[in-house]
């Protein structure tokens, strides 16, 4: 495959960063009276003004890996992934999700998918400690073929305790935080490589088929709250798709990776089955770092200790971007 292999894939990242501002340069309108926005639109969430508290509203879905659920016939946990993607939006502002409400867009309703996935969404919404408030599902054949998942997610939080990154200065360590797998991004190049080269049911060196691997769920890093409200935290990332690019939301410093986490195995498999360059790997993949926290040097230690497998895996320095050693990542 080639050095674009996720726009071939079917995903172009600089074509969606594009497309996206010119969405947003036309989002002129800002409500007038009480309770409007904080911040400008960008950041993980979005902020609305409650006095001395603060609202936050995120929203995301489960992506292709619903093509994986569907070939595995098992939709038991992309529930999981759905709620996941949000609240984890969610965290790295310091915010408490508390309510979430699910959409459900296909072209035809199955009783038994629709069971499975309230599995899942009961399971991700207990991990996360929210309420499931209400929901949507739209049957939209001719509009829509098989199932999308997606929600919104809201949380609340004491004004003066979001972190926004803007206390990230150059020096400050930045503690990455494993994931459970490929979590729900980068799938399109995931399953292309997979349905290209191999099969779901090829087992990895672990024994576990590569069809499970990719249905892993995503993990929901709800002790984010705990570390912000015990330890000095000046940002935090969550690695979602665009991989360590998604650091550049935080701050217009740099952020230098010269101690990554290793990459699970199914990673590697990715890599070298596709023939896929490690750079392309790391602006698609989450690469085995979920999530990071982004501290002063002196408040690594605490951060390590707060958190099983968490790890010094770069620095803020300040030259802009996102680096891999002294590959820029773009």
């Amino acid at each position: 495959m080639t050095e674009n292999a996720y726009r071939d894939a079917g995903v172009d990242i600089d074509l969606e960063a594009t497309a996206i501002k010119s969405l947003i340069k036309n989002l002129s309108y800002k409500r007038k009276g009480k309770h409007t926005m904080l911040g400008n639109v960008g950041h993980f969430a979005g902020l609305i003004d409650f006095g001395e508290q603060v609202l936050a509203l995120t929203t995301d879905g489960v992506g292709t890996k619903m093509l994986v659920a569907d070939h595995l016939q098992d939709w038991s946990t992309v529930g999981i992934d759905c709620i996941a993607m949000n609240v984890n939006d969610l965290y790295v502002m310091n915010v408490e999700p508390v309510a979430f409400v699910d959409y459900i867009a296909t072209d035809r309703l199955s009783i038994e998918k629709m069971a499975q996935i309230g599995l899942g969404l009961n399971e991700g919404a207990r991990q996360a400690n929210i309420d499931i408030v209400g929901g949507e599902t739209a049957s939209l054949r001719g509009l829509v073929n098989g199932l999308d998942l997606a929600g919104t997610c809201m949380g609340v939080q004491a004004k003066d305790a979001i972190i926004t990154g803007e206390r990230i200065r150059p020096g400050d360590k930045i503690i990455g935080v494993p994931s459970t797998g490929i979590h729900s991004n980068g799938l399109s190049l995931a399953r292309t490589v997979v349905e290209k080269y191999a099969d779901y049911d090829v087992k990895l060196s672990n024994g576990k088929k590569l069809g499970r691997e990719l249905l892993t769920p995503t993990r929901i890093y709800h002790e984010s709250l705990h570390v912000a409200a015990s330890c000095t935290v000046h940002g935090m990332c969550h690695v979602t798709g665009g991989g360590l690019i998604n650091f550049k939301r935080l701050s217009s410093f740099g952020f230098r990776f010269d101690n990554p986490i290793k990459p699970p195995e199914i990673f590697t498999w990715i890599r070298e089955t596709g023939n896929i360059s490690p750079i392309e790997m790391y602006r698609t993949f989450n690469m085995g770092m979920g999530y990071a926290y982004v501290v002063p040097e002196h408040g690594a230690d605490a951060v390590k200790k707060a958190v099983p497998g968490a790890q010094v895996v770069g620095e803020v320095i300040e030259k802009p971007g996102a680096w891999l050693g002294d590959i820029e990542i773009t």
